[in-house]
């Protein structure tokens, strides 16, 4: 029996394995960010530690840090202890660190591609739940948590059990206006939040071989959200043509000759998964969601779904819809909204700034919408002033900010107020996600540009 991608890059970490328990893997690359770090680092510590191989972990500060004035001092003290705790970390253990201000820094799961630190067949963690990002280049990512960190730091190894394998098929040619986060957010609401639990999803099909790294990357993101341990997608010539040049991608002939084994990194064609689904692209519309978790969602044309007849369904549904202020058999089309955030690690880069631009270009921001445009990287930024994408979001009436995580989470100066509405492209929705009592509709770039010029949720292909 072959195997699968999933199985041929698990099984080359293995070093070793307690029978009917879990394995040892070993860790390729290790990403740090602020905020699960430091029980991790004082552990080390109280155990007289030292980081195995520093040379394997990568730091960049990003939940906590705000993203206006990023050269003044962070005036929030909790958030301003978290970035100088890992700075100090850093340094003491030898780590490399990507600060505030640094032309590299950015949100570890932007950052990290982008520089050809995330690279096929690899293995890699970090504490955060959206380390599956990078399974969009064929390598076995996934979070930890802190002892987990520690773990590490301490030993490039992981105790891990190994998880049940399946795969996503999406085929066919997706419609106009429709973009890989309503990919994502039509399987998640398919699947249900636990449809995918104890599973890596590896994600195949015409219409994700067709899909751009970023685009990969924003599908891969989500798997958490079904349940997913990790997501990935097999390696080829589009995963190939965006490493080469990065950074600490590997140069010239030691790329090439890196390329040929990467090739190999595709499951065989006899090999077996535990689960298999197949969708078809062209079900897919823009997609909106209308709850408090991720697959809640609908189609942008579709109205608010009557609540499920179990009990329990029910009582967290009607929970849900009371939260956002939503009724069954209503659609979301021309509800307010206040507030509209473009950003994070699902939906900060390049390509999402580009399918901003070219909704908004020509048209002008509604005045009763807040908009937070964030750039997931400095690089992101700097990309998109050298397309002069910039120009054409200051004359809609946009305004461009520094580099984070940003309204994502409530972790920093972005916080929506509590009450209002926001488009976001980020990846959760539950209770409280943005600020205290905010209400948060997930959507791709699209909805949210259109909902940014009319000031109500709008289907970008009207």
């Amino acid at each position: 029996m072959g195997k699968t991608l999933f199985d041929k890059v698990w099984d080359a970490h293995v070093v070793s394995a307690i029978a009917d328990g879990p394995q040892q893997l070993y860790i390729d690359r290790h990403y740090c960010h602020e905020v699960t770090t430091p029980q991790a680092f004082e552990g080390l510590r109280r155990r007289g530690l030292k980081v195995f191989r520093p040379e394997r972990t990568v730091c960049s500060p990003d939940h906590n840090i705000p993203t206006e004035h990023q050269d003044q001092p962070i005036e929030d003290p909790v958030s301003r202890n978290q970035i100088e705790t890992l700075v100090a970390n850093a340094k003491e253990f030898g780590l490399t660190l990507y600060g505030l201000m640094n032309p590299l820094n950015g949100i570890i799961h932007v950052m990290g591609p982008e520089n050809g630190l995330t690279l096929p067949g690899a293995t890699l963690v970090c504490g955060d739940s959206h380390t599956s990002t990078h399974g969009a280049f064929g390598a076995v990512a996934f979070g930890i948590g802190t002892s987990e960190v520690e773990m590490v730091l301490a030993t490039q190894c992981i105790l891990q059990p190994k998880p049940k394998t399946m795969r996503i098929n999406v085929e066919g040619e997706l419609r106009p206006g429709v973009t890989a986060k309503d990919i994502a957010l039509y399987i998640i609401a398919k699947m249900t939040t636990g449809g995918a639990t104890g599973y890596f999803v590896e994600y195949a099909g015409s219409a994700i071989r067709a899909l751009n790294m970023e685009e990969r990357m924003t599908v891969c993101n989500l798997s958490i959200e079904m349940g997913a341990r990790g997501g990935m997608i097999a390696p080829d010539d589009t995963t190939f043509d965006y490493l080469r040049g990065r950074r600490f991608a590997p140069q010239g002939a030691e790329f090439d000759k890196a390329v040929e084994e990467w090739r190999k990194l595709a499951s065989d064609a006899d090999a077996e998964f535990d689960a298999e689904v197949t969708f078809d692209a062209a079900d897919i519309e823009p997609r909106v969601t209308f709850g408090t978790n991720p697959g809640m969602g609908i189609g942008i044309s579709e109205p608010v779904p009557d609540a499920p007849s179990d009990a329990a369904g029910r009582e967290s549904f009607v929970k849900a819809l009371a939260y956002m202020q939503f009724e069954s058999g209503k659609p979301l089309l021309g509800n307010k909204v206040d507030y509209v955030f473009l950003g994070s690690c699902t939906n900060g880069r390049i390509e999402d700034f580009r399918a901003f631009a070219s909704y908004v270009k020509g048209r002008k921001k509604h005045p009763d919408v807040t908009a937070w445009l964030v750039p997931g990287s400095w690089s992101v930024r700097r990309q998109i002033e050298e397309e002069g994408i910039d120009k054409i979001l200051t004359e809609a009436g946009f305004e461009l900010r520094q580099p984070g995580c940003s309204a994502c989470l409530a972790m920093n100066p972005d916080k929506v107020p509590a009450g209002k509405l926001a488009v976001s492209t980020s990846n959760r929705n539950f209770e409280g996600r943005q600020g205290p009592g905010a209400r948060t509709v997930l959507a791709g770039p699209l909805v949210a540009a259109a909902a940014a010029i009319n000031g109500v949720i709008t289907d970008p292909r009207a």
